[in-house]
C-alpha cells in the first residue's frame, strides 16, 4: 500500500508562512515527480507546484511564483513545500500528488499516481 500523508497545514495570518510536508510510504512506489495541488471552496482544484526526481526541473502557479517554494528529499521519501508572504486568496485545501512506478512483482512496474488526504491552509487578512 502506498499512501502520501500531508501535515504542516493551519492557520495564519497574511504575510506568514507555513511549511506542508508530504511523506510518501510503501517501499514499492517510486515517486518521479512530486507536486501540490490546491483547491478552495466553490473552485476547482488548481496546480501549485511540481518537482522533477533530481530536483532540477521545478514549475509553479504564476501566482505562487517568488513565494513557495517546492523541495524533495529522496532519503526520506518526503516533499516539501515552503510557502512564504502568505496571502487570503492562498486559502484552500492543500493536496500532495506524486507519479510515478508501482513495484507489481518481480521487476514489474506500472505507472502509478497517488494523492494525500489533503490540509487546510487559512489565511487572514
Amino acid at each position: 500500500q502506498v499512501h502520501l500523508v500531508e501535515s504542516g497545514g493551519g492557520s495564519v495570518e497574511a504575510g506568514g508562512s507555513l511549511r506542508l510536508t508530504c511523506a510518501v510510504s510503501g517501499r514499492t512506489f517510486m515517486a518521479y515527480i512530486m507536486g501540490w495541488f490546491r483547491q478552495a471552496p466553490g473552485k476547482e482544484r488548481e496546480f501549485v507546484a511540481a518537482i522533477s526526481w533530481s530536483a532540477n526541473t521545478r514549475h509553479y502557479l504564476d501566482s505562487v511564483k517568488d513565494r513557495f517554494t517546492i523541495s524533495r528529499d529522496n532519503d526520506k521519501n518526503t516533499a516539501y513545500l515552503q510557502m512564504n508572504s502568505l496571502k487570503p486568496e492562498d486559502t484552500a485545501v492543500y493536496y500532495c500528488h506524486a507519479e510515478g512506478l508501482t513495484l507489481v512483482s518481480g521487476s514489474t512496474y506500472t505507472p502509478s499516481e497517488y494523492w494525500g488526504q489533503g490540509t487546510q491552509i487559512t489565511v487572514s487578512s
